[in-house]
């Protein structure tokens, strides 16, 4: 296979595996596209690469800042923007961690809270199983908000240790 086959195999195959992140397919793939390249593109190379518009590139970049995956760079005497994604997928993988734990766990989790409040006849069958549902619910939310707080801080070596002692 040739390197350019391949390195479109692998935007595609980014961009399938972004979506079951949480990240739309075209923004997986200009991260992807950023991933593999050695240098900062700019706008217009993200466009002609990946055969998109100019307003969904721009979106695209600015969602990408927005998630903390990739940044802009600016070039002395230039106006163009460059744009770089970091390298290193451990801190990647922490990046969309983050992110998808502030967008949607960190909602639910409060909802939950918020339910848990919920006043009713504890003789009621409809209160108390909506009850335990919320609280078992809450609780589960609660341990995957631990998880993932600890792989956050967590380094690399350490964290997949302690997960394949888990699988021991």
């Amino acid at each position: 296979m040739e390197l350019a086959e391949a390195k479109q195999r692998f935007i595609e195959a980014w961009g399938k595996l972004g979506s079951e992140w949480g990240i739309n397919r075209t923004m997986a793939q200009v991260h992807a596209l950023l991933l593999i390249s050695p240098e900062a593109l700019t706008t217009e190379q993200v466009m002609e690469q990946l055969q998109i518009s100019r307003g969904n590139a721009n979106m695209t970049l600015r969602d990408l800042i927005n998630w903390g995956l990739i940044e802009k760079q600016h070039r002395s005497g230039e106006r163009k923007e460059y744009f770089f994604a970091e390298k290193d997928v451990w801190t990647i993988a922490r990046q969309v961690a983050k992110e998808r734990k502030r967008r949607e766990l960190e909602p639910v989790l409060k909802l939950l809270t918020q339910l848990q409040e919920v006043e009713g006849d504890a003789q009621d069958p409809e209160y108390t199983t909506f009850k335990k549902s919320v609280t078992d619910i809450n609780k589960l939310a609660g341990n995957v908000d631990s998880t993932l707080e600890t792989m956050l801080k967590a380094e690399e070596n350490w964290f997949f240790g302690s997960i394949f002692k888990l699988f021991k």
